[in-house]
């Protein structure tokens, strides 16, 4: 697989996947709804050392929420770009959204279902659905 370029918003953070996704889910936690400003995030999930920072390392802020796991961002534009625990943990989130190449996997799964907010609705869709995480 060629690496798949990704970047923030403002082009200040650039970085690459260099192995293919393993799963992409959807995650309605409370973090990644309020990370996001929507219903959920959509996450590829890698090993934390395929993603590689190519431009923009001094623009990475990490925020570890009490009981969750770190997520990452671009301190100048906001962008969500990783979550799982990135770059400790064994597996990380890359945010499908910030992928800039296109990809073949789709989503699987719905996870943290429980933390699905009461003005949201869940599609019809077929996907697998876990109260907490599948892993």
């Amino acid at each position: 697989m060629a690496a798949l370029q990704g970047s923030c918003l403002c082009g200040g953070v650039r970085f690459e996947v260099t192995e293919a996704p393993d799963t992409l889910r959807y995650c309605h936690c409370e973090s990644c709804k309020k990370l996001s400003g929507g219903a959920a995030t959509v996450n590829a999930r890698v090993p934390s050392t395929a993603i590689r920072i190519l431009e923009g390392e001094d623009l990475l802020q990490t925020f570890r929420p009490p009981g969750g796991s770190a997520k990452t961002f671009c301190l100048a534009c906001g962008s969500n770009l990783f979550g799982g625990g990135w770059p400790e943990s064994e597996t990380a989130s890359v945010r499908a959204t910030a992928i800039d190449d296109p990809f073949d996997a789709r989503p699987s799964a719905h996870i943290f279902v429980r933390s699905v907010a009461a003005w949201e609705t869940l599609p019809d869709d077929g996907l697998d659905r876990f109260e907490t995480t599948s892993r």
